[in-house]
């Protein structure tokens, strides 16, 4: 590690906690430890702290939610006030939450070597469903400042780096990737029943799984099945064995090995097109054949027929889930072509020189 006078000091402005939203733990935090190594000092702001990310999500707690952002704005000022004293900001999303990009202009006023981090088509506006009523608050404009003003900004698609490039031609599109250490390859492709299909993600897109309906529930009437659903523990489908389980952090690997095929259906929405295609990504890592909607950032990562399989009508998934379930020697063949696929393109080690150089040339 360089001397301690030669180290560059970063503020990393993001909206949750460390280590616990996949948009951030999958993105940049992942090569904290290389930027550290390389010589940066690296101070974390997220907006949210533990005891907020723990109710964020959930139905109800109003007024503890609007305790936990007034203190979110608080913390905001203060990193205000310190962001002079560091030789560049790393800003992740956004400053603030709500309303005019207000905070976004006093950090550029303060200190305007800012690398700007998005991820999806979060200007698009988004809420869950547990927060509906916070959709108009939300501040979309923020994210077209913070585009058109940073230094640079990484986007993470195809369509979201073409949309950024509108505003600012300084760009890089680094995918979401995977640390191919912690995902190690499933050796196991058995050809005993049940099959497991799998799908992972949260309450709030599970809606996407179930454009597989009438699909799953077709396949469970031919053989035996079990659905696995990791991070919507109350999802059901009837006449299919579900075993839905909510996500957590130190068993995700594990239960996302127990799966035979990956399923990834997605709509054709704008939204869609922001997506990295993240889980995917951590099947194919895994080892696991996977089937995918063949749209956006899928068109990137898969090979169709080597690495996985892209469909464009949700008719065609019956056929191909069954050819998988047949083929044991099929699921071990695209599922190995996968697991390259991630290590060569989508790893941890093939795109940090990626992030150093972004962080050597504008900090």
């Amino acid at each position: 590690m360089p001397p301690a006078e030669k180290q560059k000091k970063i503020l990393i402005i993001c909206p949750y906690p460390v280590d616990v939203a996949p948009a951030q733990r999958l993105k940049y935090e992942q090569y904290f430890e290389n930027w550290e190594d390389h010589g940066y000092r690296l101070t974390v702001s997220p907006f949210m702290s533990m005891s907020f990310w723990n109710v964020v999500y959930k139905k109800g707690f109003f007024f503890l939610k609007v305790l936990y952002t007034i203190m979110g704005y608080l913390k905001r000022i203060f990193d205000l006030i310190r962001s002079p004293f560091y030789d560049g900001v790393y800003v992740f999303l956004w400053v603030s939450p709500f309303g005019w990009p207000l905070f976004e202009r006093l950090l550029f006023l303060f200190n305007s070597k800012v690398i700007y981090d998005i991820d999806d088509m979060v200007f698009l506006g988004h809420a869950s469903d547990a927060n509906k009523f916070i959709l108009k608050l939300k501040g979309r404009s923020k994210m077209i400042y913070l585009m058109k003003k940073a230094k640079h900004v990484i986007t993470c698609t195809p369509a979201l780096d073409e949309f950024v490039r509108q505003h600012n031609k300084s760009t890089t599109d680094i995918s979401s990737t995977i640390n191919t250490e912690t995902y190690v390859p499933k050796t196991d492709y058995r050809l005993s029943e049940p099959i497991v299909l799998g799908w992972s993600g949260s309450h709030s897109t599970s809606k996407y799984l179930h454009l597989l309906d009438k699909v799953i529930t077709e396949i469970a009437t031919k053989h035996p099945i079990t659905l696995k659903v990791i991070g919507d523990p109350q999802f059901e489908l009837d006449g299919v064995n579900v075993d839905a389980i909510a996500w957590r952090r130190d068993e995700e690997v594990e239960e996302l090995s127990k799966i035979d095929i990956g399923l990834y259906p997605l709509p054709d929405e704008s939204w869609v097109y922001g997506k990295s295609g993240l889980k995917a990504l951590q099947y194919m890592a895994l080892g696991i054949p996977t089937i995918a909607t063949d749209i956006g950032a899928n068109k990137r990562i898969f090979e169709p027929g080597k690495n996985g399989f892209l469909l464009k009508e949700f008719e065609e998934w019956s056929d191909q889930i069954e050819m998988l379930i047949a083929s044991k020697e099929l699921r071990e063949k695209v599922g190995g072509a996968a697991r390259k696929t991630v290590v060569d393109q989508f790893s941890i080690l093939a795109n940090q020189s990626l992030y150093l150089a972004i962080l050597k040339k504008y900090i």
